[in-house]
């Protein structure tokens, strides 16, 4: 199940709290635009807002040079535009009033944000983050699902940001996915799945590794076909 995300504001700035035991020290990440700060479990929430603060500027340059490195796109992030998820279009609505994170329900990408705020590039990293959410529960599920079937176990199963791939599969056996596959249908993220859980046995293209991907997914060269072909589609 997804976690219930906690957010702070300071300076402007919307970061999702990430609170674990695995780390000491706090760690401020900027990852496609969207802020998150990972902290220790019993670090207070005014600790966390100084944290930002005292980081605002370095923040605020990561923002600006994703922003700069955005491709110019013809999304406005506005109520009414649509987004894929699993090959389905949902309408985005935005709310205003005190900040509230992206969801799903009543079939709408649905948001809050205070009057005022950049709303474009705020929007945008909110539906960032839920994409990335989304895609390692759904990616995971799936590789659960195939795993056992090709008789493979990864060492790790990884959400990333990738220019021009859906995934990867490292010799040490660890699989990252690309989180904006989560955009397409179902059967290509099926597909995408089985293809990396194949590299785990054959670390090569050769016929050999086509056969075991054509066991698992009969129809593959469609969902191939269709990622060559609307694979400018999938991103915000």
């Amino acid at each position: 199940m997804l976690h219930k995300p906690e957010f702070v504001e300071s300076n402007g700035v919307i970061a999702e709290v990430i609170r674990t035991a695995r780390v000491k020290s706090a760690d401020i990440r900027v990852e496609d635009g969207a802020v998150s700060v990972v902290i220790p479990l019993n670090l207070c929430d005014a600790r966390i807002s100084q944290l930002l603060h005292d980081k605002r500027q370095w923040i605020q340059q990561k923002i600006w040079l994703h922003r700069e490195a955005m491709p110019v796109g013809i999304k406005e992030f506005v109520s009414g535009e649509s987004f894929s998820y699993l090959g389905r279009n949902y309408r985005l609505k935005v709310r205003r009033g005190k900040f509230m994170p992206m969801k799903l329900q009543q079939g709408r990408l649905e948001i809050t944000v205070p009057g005022g705020k950049k709303d474009a590039l705020l929007i945008r990293a909110e539906l960032v983050r839920w994409y990335r959410s989304h895609a390692e529960i759904k990616l995971k599920e799936k590789v659960d699902r195939y795993a056992p079937m090709i008789q493979v176990k990864p060492e790790g199963i990884g959400i990333k940001t990738f220019k021009s791939r859906w995934g990867s599969c490292s010799v040490r056996g660890k699989v990252d996915f690309n989180w904006k596959i989560i955009m397409a249908p179902n059967r290509v993220v099926d597909y995408v799945v089985v293809h990396e859980l194949c590299h785990l046995k054959q670390h090569d293209h050769s016929p050999k590794f086509w056969k075991q991907v054509e066991r698992f997914v009969p129809d593959y060269l469609e969902s191939k076909s269709w990622l060559k072909q609307h694979s400018d589609r999938l991103c915000i």
